[in-house]
């Protein structure tokens, strides 16, 4: 999301909504939007590419995502509060967008920012093995179901707390543990079996 982008959304050079019928109502300057864009962008664009697997799409839910927020009338304790609450944006568009039409899935590994990516082995110089299994843990992500890609995400690729993850995902907190287990095993079972 560009300046221009935040033009076409009705913010003012101020950052401030420019809009007369009271829709954009959360009052944020351009300074404090864009830190917090620069700090959450990213993450929430790979959070959205890898749960629906699709590039364009993130691209595309992201930019509603931020519209979204911008619009909302939420206050917020802290910055914590304030991600959750995009990455919950972020997640019911995801939800929103597989509901209404098939999900098309193009590979979105392979790439700085990428989970696999990131959580390779650094110790290893085994290069076509480190390739190997990152299609091979792509491979398995994309066959999990979307809930369960969400929790591994938020958990291991953002770092997020049990918490904040029933926030994001309005979930219960207590019953982020198990799903997170049932989420892992699967993920592991998939990845012993080829992920094909």
């Amino acid at each position: 999301m560009t300046l221009s982008s935040l033009e076409r959304l009705g913010l003012g050079a101020a950052g401030a909504p420019v809009v007369d019928d009271g829709t954009l109502t959360f009052l944020m300057d351009e300074d404090a939007f864009r830190l917090f864009y620069d700090r959450t962008a990213r993450p929430v664009w790979a959070y959205l590419a890898r749960i629906t697997g699709d590039r364009q799409l993130a691209d595309d839910l992201l930019q509603e995502t931020y519209f979204r927020f911008l619009r909302s009338r939420a206050e917020f304790e802290d910055e914590a509060h304030r991600r959750n609450y995009l990455f919950r944006i972020a997640t019911n568009l995801a939800h929103d967008a597989r509901r209404r039409a098939p999900m098309v899935t193009t590979p979105v590994d392979d790439g700085p920012g990428d989970f696999a990516h990131e959580h390779a082995d650094p110790q290893s110089h085994d290069a076509t093995g480190q390739a190997v299994r990152r299609l091979d843990l792509s491979r398995a992500m994309r066959r999990l179901k979307p809930r369960e890609r969400s929790l591994l995400w938020l958990a291991y690729a953002q770092g997020s707390s049990h918490v904040e993850i029933a926030r994001t995902l309005g979930l219960k907190t207590g019953s982020i543990k198990p799903l997170l287990f049932r989420a892992r095993r699967r993920l592991s079972a998939l990845l012993q079996g080829g992920a094909r």
